[in-house]
């Protein structure tokens, strides 16, 4: 009666006897169990699944290329926006200026209107629609910002007042404007005219 084989739990299973009858001798056959299925897996000889030094190293230089690219972009975003809004400021002031020279040149060319309406009221030689015709030109040029200059008991000023007459007074110590002969406008910063004026003052040294 022959045995069975008997298994045990080690990675080797016992040898297994075949008995030949025609008299040979006995085969042994020996079963081994897989090692990749119950021992510690094996590197592979390729290196597949494991990190190179090489690989992370490039790694960190692409990351380092990109952050530089990020901030070369960055830098060129906001030196374009500078300069846009340098261009929209000076077209801003560029626009105003064309403006102002515009209402300069119309204002300038209605000061002899002016002239005839001021000397119309000094002679009270203005009323019923002329007065009315008047007082809307006025009205609308100083809207535009036409402002009149000079006005009596104001100090003589060179760059505003143009001096007509010169009254010399022992008592005046200030040159000052005793009467408007003509007034001058300015728009602004432009001086379209001087006023035309009376002066008193100091008397000249010899």
């Amino acid at each position: 009666m022959s045995k069975e084989p008997h298994f045990t739990h080690h990675s080797e299973l016992s040898p297994v006897a075949v008995r030949d009858l025609r008299g040979g001798d006995p085969v042994v056959l020996r079963a081994w169990r897989r090692q990749d299925a119950v021992g510690p897996a094996r590197p592979r000889p390729d290196g597949v699944g494991e990190a190179r030094p090489d690989s992370a190293r490039a790694d960190r230089t692409e990351t380092a290329q990109r952050r530089e690219r990020v901030a070369e972009l960055t830098a060129d975003l906001q030196r374009v926006k500078a300069e846009y809004d340098n261009y929209r400021k000076r077209v801003h002031r560029d626009r105003l200026a064309i403006r102002e020279i515009a209402v300069v040149n119309v204002l300038t060319g209605l000061l002899p209107v002016l002239d005839v309406v001021e000397e119309a009221r000094r002679r009270d030689d203005v009323s019923g629609a002329a007065a009315v015709i008047s007082d809307v030109l006025e009205e609308r040029l100083a809207a535009l910002g036409l402002r009149a200059v000079g006005a009596a008991g104001e100090l003589f000023d060179p760059h505003t007042h143009e001096a007509i007459t010169y009254l010399a007074s022992g008592a005046a110590r200030e040159s000052v404007c005793t009467e408007v002969l003509r007034h001058g406008y300015q728009v602004g910063d432009h001086l379209l005219r001087p006023a035309q004026v009376a002066v008193t003052g100091p008397t000249p040294a010899a």
